[in-house]
């Protein structure tokens, strides 16, 4: 476990769930003393939960647990500490936390904000990478903006629920949202040059992936074409027997 830089009042423990999409496992954070609030308690393990309800002892016990969204790497064991769980609501406070309403990643996705500038992101900015935006019609546009809500705040620290702490939270939000225009600009250079092969479209654009999580690209990257269709910048007529339709499949 570690505490924040600058933010004694930020504690950290890392779920043991590594993998290609958790990173070094899912960040669990104590928020405040007297008593805390737990942050993502993340994946049903009793050792990791153990861990959390020892480290909150010594904060005056567990006075809310707060989700930033309903995935299991985040919140199967939500349940098992023996707190209210709590999935705030756009503005809602708790603990001392403001939520702010962030779906793209998951459509009950919130960012939850202190106010001396700390901001636990959930999935919406990870600590390392990108995150996974799934193609779900408006997804990926709803993303777009959620990041931008974000960047409208002033927050000083971001405790990402994978990775490391993000201490220039300007910079890595900005990297986000060119990461993501970078990504569409390229899709859409291929589809204009003429490109219909989905396999093709997915080795070209999102060439610097590793294998492991290709199937997870190749669902962001219909992401980024539901997002072309509602914009009106290209038609769909990709070619089934080149990958499958516009909607749908991968």
């Amino acid at each position: 476990m570690e505490t924040a830089p600058g933010h004694a009042e930020v504690m950290r423990i890392v779920a043991p769930n590594p993998g290609p999409m958790t990173l070094a496992g899912t960040n669990t954070y104590l928020y405040g003393s007297e008593p805390c609030a737990v942050i993502d308690p993340g994946p049903a393990v009793v050792s990791h939960l153990e861990a959390v309800r020892t480290a909150a002892e010594g904060r005056g016990g567990i006075g809310f647990v707060l989700l930033t969204h309903s995935h299991g790497d985040h919140a199967a064991g939500a349940g098992r500490l023996g707190a209210e769980v709590v999935l705030p609501a756009d503005g809602e406070e708790h603990a001392g936390l403001r939520a702010l309403a962030t779906p793209g990643h998951a459509p009950d996705h919130v960012c939850l904000l202190s106010e001396d500038g700390v901001c636990f992101s959930g999935d919406l900015v990870l600590g390392e990478g990108s995150t996974f935006v799934p193609p779900d019609g408006g997804s990926l546009a709803t993303y777009m903006d959620s990041l931008r809500r974000v960047q409208a705040e002033q927050v000083e620290l971001i405790c990402p629920g994978h990775g490391p702490w993000i201490e220039d939270p300007a910079a890595k939000l900005a990297e986000y949202v060119e990461h993501r225009e970078m990504r569409e600009r390229r899709l859409l250079a291929a589809l204009e040059r003429g490109e219909r092969s989905r396999e093709a479209l997915l080795a070209e654009v999102w060439d610097d992936v590793p294998a492991e999580v290709r199937p997870a690209a190749a669902l962001v990257m219909q992401a980024h074409l539901d997002k072309l269709a509602a914009d009106g910048r290209f038609e769909a007529d990709l070619n089934p027997a080149h990958g499958g339709g516009w909607l749908g499949g991968q």
